[in-house]
């Protein structure tokens, strides 16, 4: 691991007109770290999540990413190509509903596919290598290659949007309640898929959830949202374990009554 980090990110606040989405967060994210932003519904953390992927500008602050050159770049003074091109290639995005991620009425190999011609591939072979590669890492047959994603149920879209993300090897995935509106036996599949290919690629994630389970197992370090403020930041087993903030503990304990 560097002794670099991947990402900067100093004094973010979004505003509503006088309604705080975010204030005043900052932290840095290192090389193959995983981090949690959980909270409640109306929290802040999926505002915050839209600032650092630069889907949503935020009223004050800045956000320095580590380029492949070593040098940092603030992201909001990126161009708009800049930024898309980066979307495309270093980053992953994965969206709750996965049809907010994937072409609908295309194959699910021309949706792995896509994401290596955006970085140059042209080579018609390479790339239904590649896809039907990928297709097998998150667990979806060959035979379905040529297969909507509609004719998926919600796991196998969700982990054909995995797929999609990570096959250019990006080296920072933002995740949106990746296991949300999932049945319990679906979920656990698809945590063990994301916390085994994270650790096998050396990924650094960023996952919103406001399932503590969820947060234990994929990440390192956990940040807890309350009102748009960061309220406990810290190792993950540290702040399930021992919460010092009211709020966290009653997080925690509503998780072990359930």
């Amino acid at each position: 691991m560097t002794d670099t980090p991947l990402l900067k990110v100093s004094g973010v606040s979004k505003f509503y007109g006088s309604r705080i989405g975010c204030k005043d967060v900052s932290f840095e994210l290192w090389p193959g770290e995983v981090l949690a932003i959980v909270g409640e519904s109306g929290s802040g953390k999926t505002t915050l999540l839209n600032c650092l992927s630069t889907r949503l500008m935020p009223t004050t602050g800045s956000v320095e990413y580590r380029m492949r050159d070593g040098n940092f770049r603030d992201l909001y003074h990126m161009s708009e190509a800049e930024r898309r091109f980066l979307m495309r290639t270093d980053w992953g995005f994965v969206h709750q509903n996965p049809a907010d991620g994937l072409r609908m009425t295309v194959s699910a190999g021309a949706n792995v596919g896509e994401r290596l011609m955006a970085v140059g591939d042209r080579h018609y072979g390479n790339i239904r290598a590649t896809a039907n590669d990928w297709l097998t890492r998150v667990e979806i047959g060959t035979d379905r290659i040529d297969d909507q994603p509609r004719a998926f149920s919600g796991g196998m879209r969700q982990r054909l949007q995995i797929a999609r993300n990570l096959v250019t090897s990006p080296r920072l995935v933002f995740m949106d309640e990746p296991t949300g509106g999932l049945d319990v036996s679906v979920q656990a599949r698809l945590l063990d898929l994301v916390r085994g290919l994270v650790n096998d690629l050396g990924l650094s994630a960023i996952v919103v959830t406001h399932d503590l389970a969820v947060a234990r197992l994929l990440s390192h370090r956990m940040m807890v949202m309350k009102d748009g403020h960061v309220i406990e930041h810290g190792l993950t087993d540290r702040v399930l374990d021992d919460p010092r903030e009211p709020y966290t503990q009653l997080l925690v304990s509503s998780i072990l009554q359930v």
